[in-house]
């Protein structure tokens, strides 16, 4: 079985993660227990000008976002692979008007990145419920909730 493997990188924002070592080993975790296989994540931070040109070019949306996630993984395979983009700026605003903490906010995206290729959706209402459910559900185990 592969081991996880999870990486964050920068594009154009620098983001300071106090607990770097300890959100990769639960993201892992996370994946490993709605999933229950290993994952190979790179998260990439960046600015909403970045971002917006990765929802134009790939999506074709025009408009700006928190998130975009990449599923990577090969059909069959008992492996999670993806790639996920994370705007700082759309975090630190949404964090801002939301009334929760920077790290709360960013927590709760990257989970929510990972619950994606997990196979949670939020196109609809319903879907958005229990996506929001699960994501309080990790950050409340991570003990920011």
């Amino acid at each position: 079985m592969e081991k996880p493997f999870i990486r964050f990188g920068y594009a154009d924002r620098k983001l300071s993660l106090s607990n770097k070592r300890l959100v990769q080993a639960f993201i892992a975790k996370l994946v490993n227990d709605e999933a229950n296989c290993p994952c190979q994540l790179q998260y990439v931070f960046c600015s909403d000008g970045f971002l917006h040109k990765i929802n134009l070019s790939f999506l074709q949306h025009d408009d700006f976002t928190d998130i975009i996630t990449f599923d990577l993984s090969d059909v069959g395979d008992k492996l999670i692979k993806g790639e996920i983009y994370i705007s700082v700026d759309r975090v630190t605003a949404n964090s801002i008007e939301l009334g929760v903490s920077l790290e709360q906010e960013l927590l709760r995206v990257i989970f929510h990145g990972a619950l994606h290729l997990c196979g949670y959706s939020d196109k609809s209402k319903a879907a958005k419920v229990v996506m929001r459910s699960r994501e309080d559900f990790y950050l409340r185990e991570f003990g920011v909730l």
